[in-house]
């Protein structure tokens, strides 16, 4: 029950993760997304926890491309969406596609923003362990900014993250997650827009957070739209 307090308190409006990719396929449907005639794109975070999502993407719409990266932050760039643009069926003569992109963030069963436990491991985990890392990175004042070319994802999201956060601030980590939300949608929309011919595809973008609760995950949507035939449409979930 503290759970479920806490995180009322924090988002809005959730759904659990299955119902809300089902939602998000009705609605589509209804501007003429199919199955068959549409490919799914995911940006999610590398962390075993997040990736039910592709399962429930798989199952609404098969196979989804994959653009992720730690934290699900959008590094996946122009080469990775042009080469999505280059997979969606076309049989009608009109290409379809439907990105997904969140961070994500534990709850615990008691509430504590941020833990989470894990199969088969004793004690507390963290979530997002990237995210969480920055954080207590700037915390304690010792953050660096050169590229580690053997941290590249994580030297990335140091990079674009701190352009965000003003000098001297230290978010906490549902802050920071929901500044990597707002980068995240940015990042995909100014990557997506100069390459996508609107003339020829329709494509829709949702995003919001993914939450691990102790039961299952959670949406918290954010921004959910399509654009046909180059007007932007809200989409609404039922």
């Amino acid at each position: 029950m503290k759970f479920e307090t806490i995180l009322r308190g924090i988002f809005s409006v959730t759904y659990q993760e299955a119902d809300f990719v089902k939602r998000t396929h009705s609605a589509l449907n209804k501007f003429g997304f199919t199955a068959d005639n549409a490919i799914g794109c995911v940006d999610v975070c590398r962390d075993e926890i997040s990736q039910s999502f592709f399962s429930h993407v798989r199952d609404a719409w098969g196979e989804a491309f994959n653009l992720s990266s730690l934290a699900g932050m959008f590094f996946a760039g122009r080469t990775a969406l042009i080469a999505a643009m280059h997979h969606a069926p076309d049989a009608d003569g009109k290409e379809r596609y439907v990105f997904y992109a969140f961070p994500h963030i534990a709850l615990g069963a008691e509430g504590q923003v941020g833990v989470c436990m894990r199969k088969g491991r004793g004690g507390e985990s963290s979530a997002c362990g990237a995210l969480n890392a920055f954080q207590k990175e700037m915390a304690e004042k010792r953050v660096t900014l050169a590229m580690d070319n053997e941290d590249v994802e994580q030297s990335l999201l140091r990079m674009r993250l701190l352009q965000e956060i003003p000098y001297g601030h230290v978010p906490d980590l549902l802050e920071l997650t929901r500044t990597a939300q707002k980068v995240i949608q940015r990042d995909l929309e100014n990557t997506l827009k100069p390459i996508i011919n609107t003339a020829q595809c329709d494509y829709a973008v949702i995003t919001g957070i993914q939450i691990h609760g102790p039961e299952g995950n959670y949406i918290w949507p954010a921004s959910c739209y399509a654009v046909i035939g180059g007007m932007k449409q809200e989409i609404t979930l039922q």
